[in-house]
């Protein structure tokens, strides 16, 4: 049985006429007959009951449809896939990212990536967030991943994504012991915090001075892994995305400690130039817009 029996069948039941599924098939109204006579000979059974002006589908006849559309649509996204992969050819794709994102929430999405278009190259940068922007805003990356996103100029800024932040502290602290602890419990702690020009950093400030909550800021750094390594020898705490930590967490090296009655929740932005994009762009982009987190 060809393809193209599902095709004219699909066409005569939908159009409910043999010339219109003949014109749309390029072929005479006496080869559809034959097609759809050689069809319930082949399953022994009627899939449509002919009158003088028309005709009706029989039961079979619907379940005989229905296949028929799935092996077509099935058809139809093979050929998109076919397409995609040819326009993709053995292009690259750069991306810009901050650390935290790029070290702990890209990954699985670049697993998904890689298996489905390896011969793509992708290369991965690792920057401050202000630079992501200019990184793809100058065309020297296609497309950039940032926390706590802001509109800029001559890119396109689109945030469906979010990741909860935690407070961290060594198996010694008190804390550890804790499930979760009001924001108000960290006045007076050690804290060892993200640079003072990262977006995190600026949010949990925030949060501190609306809860009125004065921190004694031991370290800054600009970047997830040293944050966590100072927590682990300074018997600091810090707060992080929660995905950060899940390894250290499982290992007991790091105690990770939800916070009460404070919107947690860091927003994760993409960021793309303006324009037509490259396959490879717009193959990944459809990658992270079918997840509810990186």
């Amino acid at each position: 049985m060809q393809i193209e029996t599902f095709k004219i069948f699909r066409d005569l039941v939908e159009t409910a006429s043999f010339s219109r599924a003949a014109e749309l098939n390029a072929i005479t109204q006496s080869a559809v007959s034959q097609q759809i006579r050689a069809l319930e000979k082949k399953f022994r059974t009627a899939l449509i009951r002919r009158h003088k002006k028309n005709f009706s589908i029989t039961a079979e006849g619907k379940a005989f449809l229905a296949a028929s559309q799935e092996i077509l649509r099935s058809l139809d996204n093979l050929h998109d896939r076919l397409q995609t992969l040819k326009s993709l050819g053995a292009g690259n794709l750069h991306i810009a990212t901050v650390h935290s994102i790029g070290l702990h929430e890209l990954p699985r999405n670049l697993k998904i990536f890689r298996r489905a278009y390896p011969s793509v190259e992708v290369v991965v940068e690792y920057l401050r967030s202000a630079q992501v922007y200019q990184s793809v805003a100058k065309a020297q990356s296609d497309l950039g991943l940032v926390a706590y996103p802001a509109r800029r100029r001559g890119v396109i800024v689109e945030s469906h994504w979010k990741d909860k932040l935690v407070l961290i502290c060594p198996p010694t602290h008190r804390f550890c012991k804790r499930r979760s602890i009001p924001i108000n419990a960290l006045s007076g702690e050690r804290f060892i915090s993200f640079a003072f020009d990262q977006p995190t950093r600026k949010a949990i400030d925030r949060i501190f001075r609306s809860h009125q909550v004065t921190i004694r800021r031991s370290m800054e750094f600009d970047n997830i892994e040293t944050v966590k390594r100072a927590v682990e020898i300074d018997d600091g705490v810090a707060i992080v995305p929660h995905a950060t930590v899940e390894e250290e967490q499982e290992s007991g090296s790091l105690c990770a400690v939800e916070i009460e009655s404070v919107d947690m929740w860091r927003p994760i932005g993409l960021i793309q130039r303006r324009g037509e994009q490259s396959a490879a762009v717009r193959a990944f982009v459809g990658i992270l817009r079918k997840c509810d987190v990186l």
